[in-house]
């Protein structure tokens, strides 16, 4: 029996006791959730990506379905209402199989409003997926109660949900050390791009996100995804951020390279690199995720300091908000059938807000960290036009030696991130395992 097999079950039965929950809490009878249409483009025949819903996908391991319907009555066996169309013009879905259909009712049909008439009693079920699934009567009513119980919740990964996530990053971890190795060779961003999506097996709509393939002063583009076709010269640094999935669930890893291991700049990496390690060991159970942020500002800060990039202590730079023109984007984000998880902000199972820190409105989880949780941590530097220009401009400029930044600027900057799973002991980092592992 492989791993996902043995680890399926309980994951199943879990999300049953918390479905069951949810219904309560919202006064419903059944959960009924749609998997996702294909959406056209305005005044064209040409439809958008197809995304699943992840309501869907966090019950079973089908991502590309679109038009089938998950059903779960509580007391009864799930249904998967499976739309497996008449259709010469695209491939058709293959029928389900795996270690998971035995927990299945299957019904298969084959055009969408076949669907009806196997669907409980809209009145009573909570309906959750967007408003292109609605089907007749059963329009997506997503009701708060349990979608806030459901979304909170899934911040705790089962262990099935976890090697799921492992295997998306032993895919991510052999195209990333592809991606390094064309980098060397002197790869445009698009043909490293295209290297990555070779060796993970997967192109742009497979994976989780649009890979971030930056060379030089393109680094200091948080998200930048233009891809030159030709490779500068020369080819100074080289900042990937990129993942990949596997059976719904995602990875989210971000490595930077210097071209020439002997520089200054590699000596930086290699500070964040070290810097960013002990930020993963505070990945444990009762810690605020916010401190790990504020934290993490103090520790770039520090290296800033130590290349003699600011003048000033670590502390001030933090007070003065100068390190965060360094340091401009969250410590991370949960992760796990979404890049970027939900209920990061939850307050509870019933919903709320814990507001981000003050100064930092790009904090993508306010949560305290519990066994289950998985997150990023991300630490980056960045040489950024234009938020250094607002330094000077608060009167702060006198913080920083504009020669030192000079010097860095050509290769944009530097991010490192892992994936690590809070536990009821060591945290588990994921991304650091893949490598190892590879």
């Amino acid at each position: 029996m492989t791993t996902a097999a043995a680890l399926y079950p309980q994951h199943l039965a879990e999300l049953q006791r918390r479905t069951e929950l949810a219904l309560a809490r919202g006064g419903f009878d059944h959960l009924v959730v749609p998997s996702g249409t294909s959406h056209y483009q305005v005044f064209d025949d040409r439809d958008y990506p197809y995304a699943v819903n992840p309501q869907f996908k966090a019950w079973l391991p089908l991502t590309r379905a679109p038009g089938s319907w998950l059903v779960f009555t509580p007391g009864n066996k799930p249904t998967l209402l499976f739309l497996q169309p008449f259709d010469y013009w695209h491939v058709v879905p293959s029928a389900p199989s795996g270690h998971w259909v035995e927990h299945f009712d299957i019904v298969v049909i084959r055009k969408p409003e076949e669907a009806l008439q196997h669907l409980p009693d809209a009145a009573r079920s909570a309906i959750l997926g967007e408003p292109q699934s609605a089907i007749g009567d059963y329009a997506p009513n997503n009701p708060a109660p349990v979608v806030n119980y459901l979304e909170y919740h899934r911040a705790f990964k089962t262990p099935y949900e976890i090697e799921m996530m492992r295997e998306a990053t032993r895919r991510g971890v052999r195209a990333h050390r592809a991606a390094e190795r064309a980098f060397r060779a002197g790869a445009s961003e698009f043909g490293i791009h295209l290297v990555y999506c070779q060796a993970a097996g997967q192109d742009a709509n497979d994976l989780p996100y649009n890979n971030i393939i930056a060379l030089n002063e393109h680094s200091a583009v948080l998200h930048y995804t233009d891809r030159d076709l030709v490779a500068p010269q020369p080819a100074r640094s080289f900042l990937i951020d990129a993942g990949a999935a596997h059976h719904g669930y995602a990875c989210d890893i971000t490595r930077t390279y210097a071209h020439n291991l002997g520089s200054e700049f590699q000596a930086m990496i290699d500070a964040v690199d070290a810097a960013q390690l002990k930020m993963c060991d505070q990945v444990r159970a009762g810690i605020d995720y916010k401190q790990i942020h504020l934290d993490a500002h103090l520790s770039l800060a520090g290296i800033l300091k130590d290349f003699g990039v600011i003048n000033v202590s670590p502390e001030a730079a933090v007070a003065t908000g100068v390190s965060s023109a360094f340091f401009p984007h969250g410590i991370g984000h949960g992760i796990g059938l979404q890049v970027h998880d939900v209920a990061g902000f939850a307050a509870s199972d019933e919903g709320g807000t814990i507001a981000k820190p003050d100064g930092h409105p790009y904090l993508r989880l306010t949560r305290v960290l519990e066994p289950g949780m998985v997150v990023t941590i991300e630490p980056g530097l960045y040489f950024i036009d234009m938020l250094l220009d607002e330094v000077k401009r608060n009167g702060h400029g006198d913080s920083v030696d504009w020669a030192r930044v000079e010097a860095f600027k050509p290769f944009g900057g530097i991010r490192i991130e892992d994936d690590v799973a809070c536990t009821d002991g060591a945290p588990a980092n994921l991304t650091r395992e893949g490598f190892a592992e590879a």
